[in-house]
């Protein structure tokens, strides 16, 4: 197994200074070895100090150490690996993230006991289950290094949720350690409370050659393929192995760049957007229909279906409680997912008249999709810098009114008028 930074793609920076925390975090067990354990204490904005107790010769081994990070970036640049990456260095033995120890290879296998794992199945991460994750991440390491919670999109949190979190990291429990990944450190996407008492670790979209790189070299895809699938994904390493290896996620990206040649008229509008919608639930169905089945049936066994005992149908009949609980999780689950189908989609659009824009413009840049240059330098033509401009900004607007919650139908509409008008 390679370093468990391997993964993460063009982060050169951000991969130094974990390294440097993880180490500095080792040398914390090693200087609290003897007969206390050291606490990492907030003293602002991120910086973390030692009790002056815990410091061999008024050294202080944590300073590169913090008890709660934020790691930052668009979309595809490696969020939730360096987060996973990180945890597992800190559980090393070695204290480097070597790849090859049992807290590495637990941790990125994701069954460490002392790693939490929070990766939001719906629109949001409510109260209770922040509440829950606080409480157990308070208790004792039970390996003897670190508790440390991962917190995928951060920027999930509800209101009431991030009061939870904000407690917790404001009175970090001794040895715990909080990761969240988030887009940003806007307001709208972390707190402002939260994002003073941690330290940030911004990604950078790493360039397409890097991409390109690690598929050829981690998942054996021919490098023609990769370099292809890494400029399609514009940078984002997950949609490039994905459309390097899923012949059905090339289709779909191919029906989605043939939006713009559809519009037509406004009745053709309407049914490019329907066609965008369907194409995405079905996508979506298809990713959480294996899941739903297989978590429902799971429950109804631990219920008590298909017993025979006394009081067997009794059991599953008083069980509609959590029966409906685990639907609402799936609904909302199956509604994320659609969302995130259809996010793909919209930024694959957004590549095809970011094209467009720059062939207007004679900008000096290589195109984001090259099986449809002609087509693009063929609207820049039609359209001029203007009209591309105007397009891209319609699907960005697109983007952001999802995100708000607006109705995906409504939104997807009111941006194929505005492409079809120009």
């Amino acid at each position: 197994m390679p370093d468990v930074f391997a993964d993460l793609v063009g982060q050169d920076e951000a991969v130094a200074e974990l390294r440097r925390a993880a180490a500095a975090a080792a040398a914390v067990l090693r200087a609290g070895a003897a007969d206390r354990a050291p606490a990492l204490i907030a003293v602002g904005d991120g910086d973390s100090a030692l009790a002056d107790e815990t410091r061999p010769g008024g050294v202080d081994p944590a300073a590169g150490m913090t008890h709660a990070w934020i790691f930052t970036g668009p979309p595809g640049s490696g969020r939730s690996v360096a987060a996973r990456a990180f945890a597992a260095a800190l559980q090393c033995v070695h204290g480097t993230g070597c790849g090859e120890c049992p807290g590495c290879r637990t941790t990125m296998g994701g069954t460490h006991a002392d790693v939490r794992l929070v990766v939001p199945e719906g629109l949001s991460i409510g109260v209770n289950e922040m509440r829950a994750l606080v409480l157990r991440a308070a208790t004792t390491p039970s390996g003897g290094r670190w508790q440390v919670v991962v917190i995928e999109d951060a920027d999930r949190l509800t209101e009431a949720a991030g009061n939870a979190l904000l407690k917790a990291i404001e009175e970090p429990p001794p040895r715990t350690v909080f990761l969240l990944c988030a887009p940003s450190t806007h307001p709208d996407d972390v707190s402002v409370t939260i994002r003073s008492r941690c330290r940030v670790v911004p990604l950078r979209q790493p360039p397409a050659t890097a991409v390109a790189e690690v598929l050829v070299r981690r998942d054996g895809i021919a490098p023609d393929v990769a370099q292809w699938a890494a400029a399609a994904a514009q940078g984002h390493v997950g949609r490039a192995r994905r459309l390097a290896r899923d012949p059905e996620a090339r289709k779909r990206r191919e029906a989605v760049l043939a939006v713009p040649r559809r519009l037509t008229g406004v009745g053709a509008a309407f049914d490019a957007a329907s066609a965008l919608i369907e194409a995405a639930e079905a996508e979506a169905e298809a990713s959480v229909t294996e899941a739903d089945a297989a978590e429902r049936a799971a429950l109804e066994t631990a219920l008590g279906a298909g017993g025979t005992g006394r009081g067997a149908a009794g059991a599953i009949r008083g069980a509609a409680g959590q029966l409906k609980e685990l639907e609402k999780r799936q609904k909302s689950r199956a509604t994320r997912a659609q969302r995130d189908a259809l996010d793909r989609a919209l930024v694959d659009l957004a590549g095809f008249y970011r094209d467009a824009l720059t062939m207007a413009l004679r900008a000096p840049v290589a195109p984001v999709h090259t099986d449809t240059a002609a087509l693009a330098g063929a609207g820049a033509q039609k359209w001029d810098a203007e009209g591309a401009l105007r397009r891209l900004e319609a699907v960005l607007a697109c983007r952001s009114a999802i995100e708000a919650n607006v109705k995906p139908r409504i939104a997807v509409e009111a941006m194929m008028l505005a492409l079809w008008k120009g």
